[in-house]
């Protein structure tokens, strides 16, 4: 797809869900996107007992929260890209335990390059307080023809 094809059609939550849960890990995740839109972003992640890093205090694991983080910046991008895409960098700060229960996260572009892009995400909890926020770059070129 060329990126001006992208821009012109609109990808359905349906269509973004299925290109994402291409990947086994995705499928694990129980990813639903839950809204798409220019630039945005909202997926759902299914909770999982296999989260927990601690059982005492039952709160889910740091990488868990960074993968949502990462994969919801990445296709916050894809009403330009029509496709996920690679991550060059990436930093996420942990604002509180996440506790057992389905996570939300929200992506949006922050700026579009034809190489690189930058975008962010917040990731909530149940109960709707913010667990975990970050920023990636993400290389946007187009793929090279084989």
């Amino acid at each position: 797809m060329s990126e001006q094809t992208v821009s012109e059609q609109t990808l359905t939550p349906e269509q973004v869900e299925a290109m994402i849960r291409r990947g086994p890990f995705h499928q694990w995740l129980g990813i639903k996107v839950l809204e798409i839109g220019e630039g945005e972003i909202v997926i759902k992640a299914t909770w999982r007992e296999e989260w927990v890093v601690n059982p005492d205090r039952q709160y889910t694991h740091g990488g868990i929260l960074a993968t949502l983080v990462d994969l919801t910046a990445d296709w916050a991008l894809v009403s330009k890209t029509g496709r996920g895409v690679p991550t060059i960098d990436m930093r996420v700060d942990y604002h509180r335990a996440a506790m057992p229960g389905d996570l939300t996260a929200r992506g949006k572009l922050v700026k579009w390059g034809s190489q690189y892009s930058v975008a962010e995400a917040n990731v909530f909890d149940k109960d709707g307080a913010l667990v975990a926020s970050g920023r990636g770059v993400y290389l946007t070129a187009q793929p090279k023809a084989k």
